[in-house]
């Protein structure tokens, strides 16, 4: 029971990430923005689906109950939700499951990017892990956390590259402090 109560939220919260993520991509089209590097976007589309059905599998399957370490991994998934929540208000309409590129505006460097770049990634990572660690679905945290590498590994190289039409972007490096500092003297 607790499971099923566990991914209908999730899949609640997925859905309402995907309409606030259309929004924001028409309100981006409208302006003159457009996508970049959308033959990846279909994989990555793909794996985050076959998490949730090797999750459920796994769990119903094997008939997995709620792991005995679920205290110790509830603070650092709310920790990831609170990020989630702090990445999409930062972003604004900028937000999205796309790169979505708006060249007559300026690179947010607010909220968890003011510490890293790409602060979004970092908490699927955590929660590709976190998630199924919550039932010991083990098999689904390793083959979609590698999943996951892969797909990232293709996805922010194009990312970094479309966001070089922004000059300020060109600042930030591999350092968002630094860009920051180079931002307000501009």
């Amino acid at each position: 029971m607790v499971f099923w109560i566990f991914i209908s939220l999730l899949a609640i919260q997925r859905v309402i990430e995907l309409m606030i993520a259309k929004r924001n991509e028409k309100s981006i089209i409208k302006q003159g923005g457009y996508e970049v590097g959308h033959s990846h976007y279909k994989y990555m589309v793909l794996m985050h689906v076959m998490f949730f059905v090797s999750f459920l599998y796994e769990v119903s399957y094997f008939d997995k109950e709620l792991s005995t370490m679920y205290r110790i991994l509830l603070p650092f998934f709310l920790l990831t939700q609170v990020g989630r929540v702090w990445v999409i208000y930062s972003l604004g309409m900028f937000w999205n499951t796309k790169i979505m590129i708006l060249p007559a505006s300026q690179i947010r460097v607010k909220g968890p990017y003011k510490y890293l770049k790409h602060p979004n990634y970092l908490i699927v990572s955590i929660e590709l892990i976190i998630l199924p660690l919550f039932f010991s679905a083990y098999f689904t945290a390793i083959v979609f956390s590698l999943l996951n590498i892969m797909i990232l590994s293709i996805r922010i190289p194009i990312e970094e590259w479309a966001l070089q039409v922004h000059a300020e972007y060109q600042h930030i490096g591999s350092n968002p402090l630094r860009a920051m500092r180079a931002l307000k003297k501009d």
